[in-house]
């Protein structure tokens, strides 16, 4: 099986072909650390942990970097608000940042350069540009000059003449074009700043990326990933700034998701319609939120409602129920014999289903569907009354498999039940054989009350936490 990939670039599926077998590097935009991060921002952090943990499954060794933006206009805005500083400012949000993708089960990558910490890079990288005439001083500003770059346009597929239309452009005399953007900042009074050939000053937004990628990654990379927000002009930019010194391609492949709307708008701060990650997991479990979001595909625009969520928490519960009760029935399983190769067939049918869905340009909602096959399988199995426990292990492996890539199954431990809970699991067994019917259902109206569900199995009481 062949992994094809939508490219931005092309617009078209391609066959993956990485620069060096076995090996993928790739580049996904972070956030510039002045808030906390909301559920728009949610979904690209959730899909490309699953490009990457997919990547992995199939035996590539993955370097994954995600930056970190900690100084520009906003974050000095945001620190005179707060009455801090930048660096402090950019230390809480980053260590906010980190805390709530973590709550997502998203995988740290494997590494979060900082803007502030590629200072120098980054001027050099101007420096390359002025030197190849693809960039001019203006009153200690640096800007790009769009129209040496005969390919500017090529990601967002305009030309120039196009772009201007949709570019918010302010009168500027010190720009040769309009649609020149800036490399270097001129330092304001009072402002955050370092020294440079051109001045005290800090970089632009689109050049740190470019430097970024460079010194981490390469030349050339093989995929490069963000919003679809991030095509233009920030992706543009980047382009056009590291071909212009490179003379190569920046990635080979731009993978972009889709926006994330809310209740049927757009999410917008005029809007107030925005949600925090911190806030949301609060409210529900974030297995809920990330199989919510794995639930459309990529380059789907996805619409988030209580309705939604719902779904998504009901659908989840299926595949959790699944996983619990084949560990429920393996622990108390006494027969373990060679495995049917029926059921062995089967399982692995669909588990090649599973993995022809995501080479099919990380189909996650198809992928689902061959999660919810083999938990039809499994839960046909256990309707057994005597079930062999070498089979029920290979259910809970191919699962686990899955959740390697998807990541929306439970991660809590195992909890001992206090005294208090098991005595009164005890109690109702016993009035349940006694035929008090009142008394059981009392207990498990109490136990329920305490976030402990009870299950009426043919192999007996089995529990759950809400």
């Amino acid at each position: 099986m062949t992994l094809r990939m939508y490219n931005t670039l092309t617009r078209k599926k391609e066959e993956f072909v990485p620069l060096e077998p076995g090996k993928v590097k790739m580049y996904v935009c972070g956030p510039t650390v002045y808030n906390y991060i909301h559920i728009g921002n949610g979904r690209p952090v959730i899909f490309f942990d699953v490009v990457r943990r997919f990547l992995e499954s199939q035996n590539y060794e993955v370097t994954y970097i995600t930056n970190f933006t900690d100084v520009d206009d906003k974050m000095i805005r945001k620190a005179e608000e707060m009455a801090t500083t930048v660096p402090e400012l950019a230390e809480t949000f980053i260590a906010a940042f980190l805390e709530d993708i973590q709550a997502l089960g998203v995988h740290e990558a494997t590494l979060n350069p900082r803007v502030t910490e590629n200072i120098q890079e980054i001027i050099d990288f101007i420096a390359a540009l002025v030197e190849k005439d693809y960039a001019y001083e203006a009153r200690g500003d640096v800007y790009y000059r769009t129209t040496k770059f005969a390919e500017y346009g090529k990601l967002s597929q305009q030309n120039l003449e196009e772009l201007q239309y949709g570019i918010r452009i302010e009168v500027d005399d010190r720009k040769e074009n309009p649609q020149d953007f800036v490399l270097w900042k001129a330092a304001k009074p009072g402002e955050i700043y370092w020294d440079s050939p051109w001045g005290q000053g800090r970089p632009g937004w689109h050049i740190e990326c470019s430097a970024m990628v460079r010194k981490y990654l390469g030349e050339t990379i093989d995929i490069h990933g963000g919003g679809q927000d991030l095509t233009f002009p920030h992706h543009e930019c980047e382009i056009a700034q590291t071909e212009a010194v490179t003379g190569h391609p920046m990635a080979n492949y731009w993978l972009h998701n889709a926006f994330l709307n809310i209740d049927n708008e757009k999410m917008s701060k005029s809007l107030g319609n925005g949600i925090l990650i911190r806030d949301l997991v609060k409210q529900i479990k974030p297995e809920v939120f990330r199989f919510f979001m794995l639930s459309a595909h990529y380059r789907n625009p996805l619409n988030f409602s209580d309705e939604s969520l719902k779904q998504a928490a009901n659908a989840l519960e299926r595949i959790q129920n699944a996983n619990d009760n084949l560990k429920h029935r393996l622990a108390t399983a006494s027969v373990a014999s060679e495995v049917e190769a029926d059921l062995k067939d089967r399982v692995a049918a669909i588990a090649n289903q599973f993995v022809e869905k995501m080479n099919d340009d990380f189909n996650t909602p198809d992928a689902i569907t061959a999660v919810f096959d083999l938990v039809a399988e499994a839960n046909l199995y256990l309707q057994q009354e005597r079930v062999n426990a070498a089979a029920l292990q290979v259910f809970l492996d191919q699962l686990q498999v899955f959740d390697q890539t998807l990541g929306i199954l439970s991660k809590q431990a195992d909890e001992l039940l206090d005294e208090e809970i098991e005595n009164l699991i005890v109690e109702r067994t016993e009035a349940r054989k006694s035929k008090n019917w009142a008394r059981a259902d009392e207990i498990r109206d109490l136990l329920t009350e305490k976030g402990i569900f009870l299950e009426d199995t043919p192999q007996g009481i089995r529990w759950r936490r809400k």
